[in-house]
């Protein structure tokens, strides 16, 4: 190996490097307040903590409401009974709906997807009135079924694109073999269709997830209670009008990310899979 290359190799892993640390930076500092015990804003560019301290994360998860809850694990398990929820009736409904789209020509094909397309383009924001009204008028607002069904509304046609395209990729000739070996459409569905679609639904299962957990704008409108908060929301609460509790949040924020990241990484052998196949037809 000569010097150029050698010299080469030696540059790309610094930039590498760079790279990498200025992407770790911010989750440092996060890491730098949630472990300091005071809860003023870190005006120190040095990522490592002085004084290491774990009270902030015994602070949030002992902190009980006037009924005696333990409030922050109270709300944890709301964010995973939402997201969960989310997860399960987007997925569920998209696959049978995604299936009918990538194999059946019916009137209003076209027309059907474009719509679900047009309902991506505006932010949750905007269906924040009429989703209110219509909480309101099923008594749902203030629960954690109402927030289920309303990030459900967003979560069903971005399952149904991302699943679309992945089924389009599946050859219809295994089906057509198949149905000549005498399988009904349902069979073929289940036990051909769905285990070979097994990573774009993982894929689109985790970014629903991901969608309901990290959801603020609906959930603080339609939640009014702490007991009924989601991980968010509670957040939230610790940034108040002159003054914010930021060993606290930066402890919460480090304990909302964990859930994710587990998902990351015990699914992260479909992600690649999952993401690319769906872009390419045939």
């Amino acid at each position: 190996m000569n010097r150029r290359v050698r010299w080469k190799i030696w540059a790309t892993h610094a930039v590498l490097v760079v790279a990498v640390f200025v992407t770790l930076y911010p989750v440092l500092w996060v890491v730098n307040m949630a472990l300091t015990p005071s809860q003023a804003f870190a005006m120190s560019a040095n990522p490592i903590p002085a004084e290491i301290s774990l009270s902030n994360f015994e602070d949030l998860l002992t902190a009980r409401d006037a009924e005696g809850t333990w409030l922050f694990v109270r709300q944890f398990f709301n964010s995973i009974a939402v997201a969960v929820a989310t997860t399960i009736l987007g997925v569920g409904f998209a696959t049978t709906a995604a299936y009918a789209f990538s194999r059946f020509s019916f009137f209003g094909r076209e027309a059907g997807m474009n719509l679900l397309l047009v309902t991506q383009m505006f932010p949750g924001v905007v269906m924040a009135i009429p989703l209110y009204i219509l909480l309101q008028n099923l008594g749902l607002l203030n629960s954690l079924t109402g927030m289920a069904l309303v990030y459900s509304t967003t979560s069903v046609p971005f399952c149904v694109w991302m699943l679309k395209g992945y089924f389009d990729t599946i050859p219809i000739e295994l089906e057509e073999a198949a149905l000549m070996d005498g399988m009904s459409r349902f069979n073929i569905f289940t036990k051909i269709v769905l285990p070979l679609a097994k990573p774009g639904i993982v894929v689109t299962a985790l970014f629903s997830f991901m969608t309901a957990w990290n959801e603020f704008i609906l959930a603080a409108t339609f939640l009014s209670e702490p007991a009924k908060y989601t991980l968010p929301v509670a957040l939230q609460q610790f940034v108040g009008d002159y003054s914010t509790e930021w060993g606290r949040f930066a402890a919460g924020a480090i304990l909302v990310s964990i859930p994710v990241m587990v998902l990351f990484f015990a699914l992260q052998k479909h992600l690649v899979s999952g993401l690319t196949a769906g872009s390419v037809k045939g």
